[in-house]
């Protein structure tokens, strides 16, 4: 039987890695990624060889990514591996996730050109859009830069929830209503911190042996007070 956290003893807590979803069924449409799944579903009667998904950390873009990657066949390149792109299918689908920084330009250039040839496609996440990346081949640049774009935006309160919730039980932490509501008063706007803050109450919980409660969401977003109910 695996020994929950609650039977662990000892001073030092044992990490457990958590397995997050990444279906489909576990992707959350809101406003602010509409745009981004509309455009996953349309492949691949996309008009350009090419596809450009960015948006702050933690907003999904992998998530995105793997999904579509799922559904097209695609193969997730490295950066470094476009040096090999003379050695790759072009008539199948590619995920460089991320693509920013561009390490190899003239590679990705001949991939992005063999794939408009041969009727290819390829995903490229960033974090901010074509015109903010540092390139300096011209080539690559226009063909990127006249390539769709799709933005992920920011969340809102009900999309924040709803992540909360998914990342609480991708650990099988069960989290009260009032200290989620609390959270989303008090924290930082963007995906990445909503992420980070349940890591941080998850470590919290098992170091001092206690639910997640107000307090110990105080601690987490470093606002201090007691962390006794």
């Amino acid at each position: 039987m695996t020994p929950s956290k609650a039977s662990l003893t000892g001073q030092i807590p044992l990490a457990f890695e958590h397995v997050a979803a990444a279906g489909i069924e576990d992707f959350m449409p809101a406003p602010c990624n509409q745009d981004a799944l509309s455009w996953i579903a349309q492949w691949p009667k996309w008009p350009a060889p090419a596809l450009i998904l960015y948006g702050p950390e933690g907003a999904g873009k992998s998530h995105l990514a793997s999904i579509w990657a799922a559904r097209s066949q695609g193969l997730v390149l490295r950066a470094e591996q476009l040096d090999q792109v003379l050695d790759l299918d072009a008539n199948r689908c590619y995920l460089l996730d991320p693509a920013v920084p561009v390490v190899d330009e003239i590679g990705l250039l001949q991939l992005y050109n063999r794939l408009r040839e041969d009727g290819g496609h390829l995903l490229l996440t960033a974090t901010c859009p074509v015109p903010q990346w540092s390139i300096d081949l011209p080539d690559l640049r226009s063909r990127l830069t006249a390539a769709p774009s799709v933005a992920i935006g920011r969340p809102d309160d009900h999309l924040l929830a709803a992540l909360f919730l998914k990342l609480f039980d991708d650990r099988q932490l069960a989290v009260p209503e009032p200290v989620i509501r609390y959270l989303l008063t008090h924290m930082e706007r963007s995906f990445s911190a909503a992420r980070d803050l349940v890591e941080e109450l998850d470590r919290l919980s098992l170091v001092r042996k206690r639910p997640i409660t107000i307090p110990l969401a105080r601690l987490a977003l470093g606002i201090g007070g007691d962390d006794k109910d």
